[in-house]
């Protein structure tokens, strides 16, 4: 772990001390959960060695340490990607942050197209598993033999259940699915979108899956959700569009705040 993660912890733990269990990562449109933390510091990026700050408009980079219905958490308030920078592992020394803080549970949350029409816009989908399609892995260049990592539980089973339980008893469905990452920034191609189909792909996005390696790595379990903000391209009448992204996201919000705050209470009590 580098020296970056642990400089960081002691300048949270310096603001707000105090061990937390859970860390989370909100993507586009999802920042504002981070308003309701409780009892909270907020530091920026900018004030922490090595985080990088996103240059997306729905990003706020903002490191959040508080409580979310009791439960002690850290929340990273936007995420920098790798298409922003060229580099997988952009969103490493954050991670390491929340290690260092004690986090022993990664939730991560991202916009996402669908490529199922039972998925529409609007809905949340539990992700299962993941097809890096970049081809970029954050621990590339890795010299610890912890690299040849094992991911075929990538994402955690038990905290999947948690996140089903907590949708029953809510009363609202949750798609669960396999995601498929794309460096981006382009949308891709309705070609590429059949190919995704074919491979066996459930939505697509841009982000997401370089954190979960990177927290894997850690020795941290993983839980995330996509809200689906578009169908993929070819799959609906209109383009596809940042804007569209944002305010559909903003839509879903409510529905995805539900879910975190449920798995958060679960996870608390457990």
């Amino acid at each position: 772990m580098s020296g970056f993660g642990r400089e960081c912890a002691d300048i949270v733990r310096a603001a707000r001390p105090g061990s937390y269990r859970i860390g989370m990562i909100l993507g586009s449109g999802l920042g504002s959960l981070a308003e309701e933390v409780e009892d909270a510091v907020r530091i920026p990026y900018a004030k922490l060695p090595e985080f990088p700050i996103s240059t997306v408009t729905s990003h706020s980079s903002e490191l959040v340490a508080g409580t979310l219905g009791g439960v002690p958490v850290v929340i990273l308030a936007g995420r920098a990607h790798y298409y922003e920078s060229g580099n997988p592992a952009i969103m490493r020394t954050p991670v390491e942050t929340l290690k260092e803080l004690g986090c022993e549970i990664l939730l991560a949350t991202n916009a996402a197209g669908s490529l199922r029409e039972s998925v529409p816009p609007g809905s949340p989908m539990l992700i299962s598993d993941h097809i890096n399609w970049s081809g970029m892995n954050p621990l590339i260049g890795e010299e610890d033999e912890k690299r040849f990592l094992d991911m075929s539980a990538a994402y955690d089973p038990e905290l999947r259940a948690v996140m089903q339980k907590v949708a029953v008893e809510s009363g609202q469905p949750l798609a669960e699915g396999i995601y498929m990452w794309f460096s981006g920034p382009s949308f891709e191609t309705p070609a590429e979108i059949r190919m995704a189909k074919t491979l066996g792909a459930d939505a697509v996005g841009m982000s997401t899956v370089p954190e979960v390696i990177i927290a894997r790595f850690l020795g941290m379990r993983v839980a995330a959700m996509s809200i689906i903000t578009n169908l993929g391209a070819g799959l609906q009448s209109h383009a596809l569009s940042h804007d569209e992204t944002k305010s559909v996201a903003l839509t879903g919000m409510s529905r995805m705040k539900q879910l975190v705050r449920g798995f958060v209470k679960e996870i608390g009590n457990d």
